[in-house]
């Protein structure tokens, strides 16, 4: 066979050693791999979203409040409108001479999909002052001005 020679001295016995070859083969193949993809793991964005700390927005006869609550209802200036209602209302706002700055709140978990949307149909009219509105941090414990 393939490991005997060309005399016939005995019966083939089974061959008891374990051919590692093939093993480490596969095993180098996989080493590549890893050291090949491991950078990409390690360059994964991060998203912590901070609470941020600012001053109060400031409300002008041309500001817009536009609420979007986690149903993806829409609030135009506390009245529910519909997506189409927001389209017309925005291509108005975008005719006037003066545009007026829309404060967008969101509740943590609107889809960001709703929020895309109202903000595409806000550029589409002609509208390029949106802010987004925050709620302040909780005060910390021990944190200069709070109560101990």
């Amino acid at each position: 066979m393939a490991f005997g020679g060309l005399e016939k001295k005995q019966a083939a016995a089974p061959m008891a050693e374990i051919n590692m070859t093939p093993l480490i083969d596969v095993m180098l193949v996989l080493l590549v791999i890893f050291i090949i993809t491991a950078p990409l793991f390690s360059h994964a964005i991060r998203l912590d979203l901070p609470k941020v700390a600012s001053a109060p927005a400031r409300q002008t006869p041309q500001t817009i409040s536009l609420s979007i609550d986690a149903a993806g209802k829409l609030y135009w200036n506390g009245s529910v409108i519909t997506s189409d209602q927001l389209r017309t209302r925005f291509a108005e706002a975008g005719k006037q001479a003066e545009q007026p700055e829309i404060q967008l709140r969101a509740e943590r978990s609107t889809r960001y999909e709703v929020i895309a949307q109202v903000m595409g149909a806000a550029q589409q009219a002609g509208l390029e002052r949106i802010g987004f509105v925050t709620d302040p941090p909780p005060p910390q414990a021990g944190a200069p001005g709070t109560a101990h």
